[in-house]
């Protein structure tokens, strides 16, 4: 008698630990399914404007990417140095935004700004040059760095790679999803938006969720003031979604991410 008590119990346990198993490993990111992170590139108006009037209003932080010579930085601060002390990562994008003016239908990029003319000390100490000036503004030794235009290299050289103790990653333009585990901290994927809308990106993140991985959001203009632009009214949208499924989604500016995903990696 006690073995037919011993066999339902047995199959029972063996329908359980499989489940517990998944949920566990389906909660790696802070205990959470995925883990976001909304970044804004290249210092805009909008940024201060509508963008983090949305962000404070659903308690989200998000990570903006500067161009340290960008006149919505220099002009407004006081502003910038508030977004940070509410939370938000002030991430370098370099001081002139260089670009490869040799690629193909790289035809704007203008001379002053043509990374294929950069030598790599120039494009490094640029980039030191702006982390100085963000850290004047924020007070922080830790952020990340995003590629202008997704170009990784001076000629044939990673000039990322000197710099690599400078920050706690870099984002790249690539798409995909990934685990803590299998991304590269030197070249971060993201999903850029223009003209995306609402339900397309809220796809992508329960995507992300479905596959326990990360997904970055790269936006430029918010309601306008740039090419690569979104409304205003689906980026909010976006935001009440997230705000909505903080229960199951990390979202954590990328600086914060990055050195999760570095203890992660780390870990023996």
């Amino acid at each position: 008698m006690k073995k037919l008590v011993y066999i339902p119990l047995l199959l029972l346990l063996l329908l359980v630990a499989p489940a517990a198993y998944h949920l566990q490993e389906s909660r790696e990111w802070n205990g959470k399914k995925c883990a976001v992170v909304l970044t804004y590139d290249d210092a805009l108006n909008v940024h201060l404007d509508t963008v983090l009037p949305q962000l404070n209003k659903y308690n989200l932080k998000g990570t903006f990417y500067l161009v340290g010579n960008a006149p919505a930085l220099t002009n407004r601060i006081n502003e910038w140095r508030k977004a940070a002390k509410e939370g938000h990562e002030l991430g370098n994008h370099t001081l002139n935004h260089p670009c490869d003016g040799s690629l193909p239908g790289r035809e704007w990029v203008s001379k002053d700004a043509n990374l294929a003319k950069y030598t790599v000390k120039r494009a490094i100490d640029e980039i030191k040059v702006t982390n100085a000036f963000l850290k004047a503004i924020d007070g922080k030794d830790k952020r990340t760095f995003a590629y202008p235009c997704g170009d990784l290299k001076i000629n044939d050289t990673l000039f990322y790679n000197s710099l690599k103790n400078e920050f706690s990653g870099a984002r790249g333009v690539v798409s995909a999803y990934a685990g803590a585990k299998d991304i590269n901290l030197d070249n971060i994927y993201c999903f850029g938006q223009s003209d995306t809308t609402a339900e397309q990106m809220i796809a992508q993140i329960k995507e992300a969720e479905r596959k326990g991985s990360l997904i970055v959001l790269l936006f430029h203009g918010v309601g306008g003031e740039h090419p690569l632009n979104v409304s205003a009214k689906e980026h909010e949208k976006v935001l009440r979604y997230l705000s909505s499924r903080k229960k199951d989604i990390w979202i954590a500016p990328m600086v914060t991410v990055a050195e999760y995903i570095k203890k992660i990696q780390t870990a023996k």
